[in-house]
């Protein structure tokens, strides 16, 4: 039995908008069929499990988030080829998160979803022409497929978080 396999430089036949957007739902959501999605995950998540840690240097839920929001960011400006805009904190990738002295969870919260939204937006506009993406549609593919990767990791991380909480 032989198994074809599509090289990274290669994109499924019919790759369109709205596979990317789909694609990208897997991810964040609504409604992936493999279990919750990261925006399920986060959803009806007290602050203070926001904040809570499994063990001191591990990541809490907060920045998860926000690491996730940073590399949608990045996702959007790579296919858009526009300088990234400013991040809701300064810095890049993880940023320490706690209760006290920062961002709030709700705020936290609301930035990850607004950066998804955006980067829904952008493949909107580069499939309905308004934006030109400088990528060729593989690398385009690529990205795509790659931040919902990371959101479907890092869904299956809030989940496991949610449980150890929970006792």
């Amino acid at each position: 039995m032989t198994t074809a396999t599509i090289e990274k430089t290669q994109v499924p036949a019919g790759l369109d908008g709205r596979v990317l957007a789909r694609i990208l739902e897997e991810g964040w959501g609504p409604g992936a069929w493999h279990g919750a999605d990261l925006a399920a995950a986060l959803s009806d998540v007290s602050p203070e499990l926001a904040f809570w840690r499994p063990a001191p240097g591990r990541h809490n839920l907060a920045e998860i988030a926000l690491h996730h929001a940073w590399c949608a960011r990045s996702v959007r400006a790579q296919l858009s080829g526009e300088a990234p805009a400013p991040f809701v904190l300064p810095g890049d990738d993880w940023f320490p998160l706690a209760a006290e002295g920062g961002m709030s969870w709700p705020e936290i919260h609301a930035a990850a979803a607004a950066e998804i939204e955006r980067l829904r937006e952008t493949l909107a506009a580069i499939a309905a022409g308004r934006l030109k993406s400088p990528l060729p549609e593989a690398e385009r593919f690529d990205l795509v497929l790659g931040i919902t990767c990371h959101a479907v990791y890092h869904a299956g991380q809030v989940q496991l978080l949610r449980r150890l909480y929970a006792g």
